[in-house]
């Protein structure tokens, strides 16, 4: 009975080669959520979970741009003491996105 219910689903996975028989890669790519959502019950204020939540994204996000995390945050600390933090412009430079960054920052070297 399971079979006949699902014949359509498996027959468009014979079908098309570019479909991937397990979801192993999205239940990795959450699982830090899933983590991290344990960790912020004992967030004891609203400011402490938003500053949670400000550098979670920021981590993922460099994650995203292709930045060793810890090289990156370790610039970001000790670069960060010497700027003012109402110069937008400035605070760009600094961000994971920013074509500014050391070389050493990155998971592969810029071309």
């Amino acid at each position: 009975k399971y079979r006949i219910n699902q014949e359509e689903k498996l027959r468009v996975y014979l079908e098309d080669g570019r479909i991937v028989i397990s979801n192993n890669r999205a239940e990795n790519a959450i699982r830090p959520f899933c983590l991290g959502r344990r960790n912020w019950l004992f967030a004891n204020t609203v400011q402490g979970a938003q500053t949670s939540a400000a550098i979670y994204s920021l981590v993922e996000t460099a994650k995203l741009s292709g930045l060793k995390t810890y090289e990156y945050f370790n610039y970001l600390l000790s670069s960060l003491r010497e700027i003012d933090y109402n110069d937008e412009k400035v605070l760009d430079k600094y961000m994971p996105w920013s074509k500014e960054l050391p070389d050493d920052v990155y998971l592969i070297k810029k071309s």
